[in-house]
């Protein structure tokens, strides 16, 4: 019998120094921007709490006050931003983390590991794009629609 091979079972790759010392590079900075996006978002969420706690007690300075709004719900669009953050600062932190790894002690399923890290990081960011790019592109023609009414 034979056996269903993919091309990626026999498929060999062998990395030079040079694309060594590249990964090893690339998991620094990639953990450097990590701990930074961390810092960021521990920042998002203090300041967001701090935005609803301010605002949701001015309740004389409320310009949306008649249509039933309380301006401190505002703050809490910086505490979803920083949730929605977290995941691809995390997998980054994973993937820089896994590639130190897999290159001291020179582990394969760790190396594999970084990898499907960045694949899910790149894949979380490029969903959050289209998504991001959907809401506007939907954002301006409901605002078409409301200056041809007028």
């Amino acid at each position: 019998m034979e056996e269903n091979a993919s091309a990626f079972d026999v498929f060999e790759l062998n990395m030079s120094n040079d694309v060594l010392g590249f990964l090893k590079e690339t998991s620094t900075w990639t953990y450097f921007l990590s701990i930074l996006g961390f810092i960021g978002i521990g920042l998002m969420v203090i300041f967001g709490l701090l935005f609803s706690t301010i605002l949701g007690s001015m309740t004389d300075a409320n310009p949306y006050e008649q249509v039933g709004f309380n301006t401190g719900y505002l703050g809490l669009i910086y505490v979803a931003m920083a949730l929605l953050y977290f995941f691809p600062v995390y997998y980054l932190y994973n993937f820089s983390r896994k590639m130190k790894t897999a290159l001291r002690m020179k582990n394969n399923d760790d190396f594999s590991a970084a990898f499907s890290n960045l694949k899910s990081h790149y894949k979380f960011v490029g969903i959050l794009t289209i998504v991001i790019i959907s809401l506007y592109v939907l954002l301006f023609f409901f605002a078409l629609i409301g200056a041809s009414a007028f």
